[in-house]
C-alpha cells in the first residue's frame, strides 16, 4: 500500500471517523428510521386541539434536504472504511480494531503492535497506509 502524503488535518479527520464508525453507523439507521416513519418528536399540546398555526412546509424540506446530505455524507465515509478495510489482511485489520474500535482503549502503540506481532514503527506505518487509502477514496487527498 503506497503511502499518499495528505494533510495534517485530514489526517486527523479520517482518523476520528475511524472512532466514531461505529456509532455513525448506528446513526444512520435511526436518521433513515426517522425519514422513513416520520420524526416522532414530543407533542407539547397534550390534551389540546389541532393548532390554528400555519405549518412551514419550506423549513420541513429544508431540514429533511439537510438531513438527505448528512446522511449520504455519512453513508460516503462508512461506505470508503468499509471498503478500505474490506481489502485489508488480517493483521491490518486487527490493527485498525485494537487502536479505533475497541472500548475502553487501554493499548499504546507499543502493546498493539506487540499484539498483531510487529515493530511499533512499523504498525504506525501501516495505519498511515489505512488513513491515506481511506482518505484517497473519499476523495480528500
Amino acid at each position: 500500500m503506497a503511502v499518499i502524503k495528505i494533510r495534517k488535518g485530514t489526517f486527523q479527520h479520517v482518523e476520528s471517523e475511524l472512532y466514531a464508525y461505529h456509532e455513525t453507523r448506528k446513526e444512520i439507521v435511526r436518521l433513515e428510521n426517522e425519514i422513513i416513519h416520520g420524526s416522532k418528536g414530543d407533542d407539547e399540546n397534550i390534551g389540546g386541539g389541532r393548532s390554528n398555526l400555519p405549518g412551514d412546509p419550506t423549513a420541513t424540506r429544508g431540514t429533511l434536504l439537510a438531513t438527505y446530505r448528512m446522511l449520504d455524507r455519512m453513508r460516503e465515509v462508512v461506505n470508503a472504511i468499509d471498503d478500505v478495510y474490506g481489502r485489508l489482511p488480517a493483521d491490518r485489520k486487527k490493527l485498525i480494531e485494537l487502536k479505533y474500535w475497541r472500548k475502553p482503549q487501554t493499548l499504546t502503540w507499543d502493546g498493539i503492535a506487540l499484539e498483531i506481532g510487529v515493530s511499533r514503527r512499523h504498525a504506525m506505518r501501516w495505519r498511515d497506509g489505512i488513513v491515506c487509502a481511506i482518505a484517497e477514496r473519499l476523495g480528500w487527498v
